[in-house]
């Protein structure tokens, strides 16, 4: 970098002495071959010199830009795989509450920014202050502190304005931030919804929300280019006026025989040379802080701590532990939700290795128990504990316990990748062949051959190509290559016909063997063979047994059954 710009200072220097080595005298007209030659020949020099000054100062330059290269990208890699990291580390109240567009859209941005911000300090900021330093300093060893003086006061003034202008123009680019987020996060919410938005007809709708964001956009976008312009003008009349203020003083030199016609030359090539990144610099200076403004939000999302503290030491061994699950007066409510209490004081102990149905009413925290096992969130009650062999959740590395648990969810969200890829998922370190056997367990493995492209075929966004029973085999084929001690299976019929249902409920007991599984059902018929079945009512355990036990018991089981069966 100080070579290219030392080569780069030295250009006009070469071009003062190439003109001031030029015959201007008239009687030069009628000069001999012999003279004209011998005058030709430093001004050949001279010209030589200036043509391989400037292609140095070339290569420099592209010797630095190729040099640092490796360094930005791997920078920007690193820090991208960092706040990826981040955003995954996050707890579940996060993604529940965040908007996905506008997650994607942040890290976008973080990515631009931090590459154009390190290009800035690199390429411009700092390359141009080592500029002006030495322009500053030969011009006024040249011709004296006054040519200092009205260029460093030209430089002072520039960025002043700049500073001054790009401060105000910061609250457009914010608003400009909000309404991307907006109008990003409406459109992959509706893209997502999709078949919602084609449901009820309201196409007209979706394109009337989005076209607001952009409306917003726009607004904000104009107010940003005018403001612009109005600093480009300023930027433009403070340099001129120091240009001509220097030529002036310059101008008087040579009037009274203290510098050549050499001298203008060099000072004006020295300032017009300065002048490409200055005015550059002053771009720079208005992206580095609008690039600033872009990370503000991707500093937000770092300065944001998981909710769930991940203190535990131990790492969880379910053939040393055991299986066992205990709640012991575990009592919780959501965050930032109503003041309802989901659970109000649960104790429960499952045996490991046995089946165990959870049955009640919506709303009366059967999925809360499921998302408390997985530590999606602790228990809101100081006191409350749950516990899996011989340790309490909170003592175990998150990480360690959740690679113990397999969970087979009631809407199975696939990526949009290949069935093949989709249950690999559940163990990427597994052969391929653990992948054909699982499905072949979870009984897809027929299906997924009849398909044109066989375990290549792309499911689609969220796996919206499949039907319902064929997600749901593929959830319970991930479940089996998770290979887990504990298995977590909540409403996997739900939402499936009669035959259906019975095919994967048969899966989900094949799955459980010798397992401790927990299954939520609201079809009670699904789950009557289960070792035990738990009834709850309002957060609470109302009734445990064996199906026949319950209906000897004639409580709220039994009510829930007749009113399934009555329907």
């Amino acid at each position: 970098m100080f070579a290219g710009k030392a080569v780069t200072i030295q250009v006009p220097y070469i071009f003062k002495h190439l003109v001031d080595s030029l015959p201007v005298e008239a009687v030069d007209v009628a000069m001999t071959t012999d003279a004209a030659s011998a005058a030709g020949i430093p001004i050949l020099a001279l010209l030589l010199g200036y043509g391989m000054s400037r292609a140095a100062s070339s290569g420099f330059n592209e010797y630095r830009n190729a040099i640092f290269a490796r360094v930005a990208q791997e920078t920007i890699r690193k820090v991208g795989r960092s706040v990826f990291d981040h955003v995954h580390s996050l707890d579940l109240q996060f993604h529940l509450t965040k908007n996905t567009g506008q997650v994607s859209r942040i890290l976008d941005r973080s990515n631009r920014s931090i590459s154009y911000v390190l290009n800035a300090l690199v390429f411009h900021i700092v390359p141009t202050a080592v500029e002006v330093g030495l322009v500053a300093s030969l011009v006024g060893y040249q011709f004296g502190t006054s040519h200092s003086v009205v260029i460093l006061t030209t430089i002072g003034g520039y960025t002043a304005f700049t500073v001054a202008i790009t401060q105000w123009r910061t609250k457009f680019r914010r608003d400009m931030n909000r309404l991307e987020n907006e109008a990003s996060g409406r459109v992959v919410d509706s893209l997502v919804n999709f078949e919602n938005v084609q449901y009820f007809n309201n196409e007209t709708h979706e394109g009337d929300r989005y076209e607001s964001s952009l409306k917003g956009y726009q607004k904000a976008s104009l107010e940003a280019q005018n403001s612009l312009s109005l600093l480009n003008f300023g930027q433009a009349a403070i340099f001129s006026i120091g240009l001509t203020s220097i030529m002036y003083l310059t101008s008087q030199q040579i009037i009274a025989g203290d510098a050549t016609v050499g001298d203008l030359v060099l000072v004006n090539g020295l300032l017009f040379q300065l002048s490409q990144p200055l005015f550059f610099i002053g771009s720079v200076f208005r992206e580095v802080r609008q690039s600033l403004l872009d990370m503000e939000q991707t500093f937000g999302l770092l300065d944001r701590k998981p909710s769930l503290s991940d203190d535990g030491k131990s790492l969880y061994d379910p053939s040393a532990m055991g299986t066992d699950i205990t709640l012991e007066n575990v009592k919780f409510s959501y965050p930032g939700g109503a003041a309802r209490s989901i659970l109000n004081g649960v104790n429960l102990e499952i045996k490991g290795g046995k089946t165990v149905a959870l049955v009640g009413s919506s709303g009366c925290g059967k999925s809360t128990i499921l998302r408390l096992l997985y530590r999606f969130y602790d228990p809101t009650n100081d006191d409350g504990t749950i516990s899996v062999g011989s340790q309490r959740l909170s003592d175990l590395k998150i990480d360690s316990l959740r690679r113990s648990i397999a969970v087979v969810p009631q809407d199975t969200v696939l990526f949009h990748e290949s069935i093949g890829y989709n249950i690999h998922y559940g163990n990427l370190d597994s052969p391929w062949e653990d992948v054909i056997d699982a499905a072949k367990k979870a009984k897809i493995h027929d299906t997924i051959m009849s398909f044109p492209d066989g375990y290549d075929t792309v499911v689609g966004e969220r796996g919206l190509k499949l039907s319902g029973g064929e997600k749901q085999r593929v959830a319970i084929a991930r479940a089996i290559m998770k290979d887990a001690d504990i298995i977590l299976c909540d409403e996997p019929t739900s939402s499936l016909d009669s035959m259906t249902e019975t095919d994967i409920m048969n899966n989900i007991k094949q799955l459980g063997k010798n397992r401790t599984t927990i299954i939520i059902a609201h079809r009670l018929s699904t789950i009557q063979d289960c070792d035990e079945i738990i009834c709850l009512h309002e957060g609470t355990v109302v009734e445990r047994g064996t199906h026949e036990e319950l209906l000897r018991q004639n409580g709220r089981y039994n009510d829930l059954l007749k009113m399934q069966n009555s329907s």
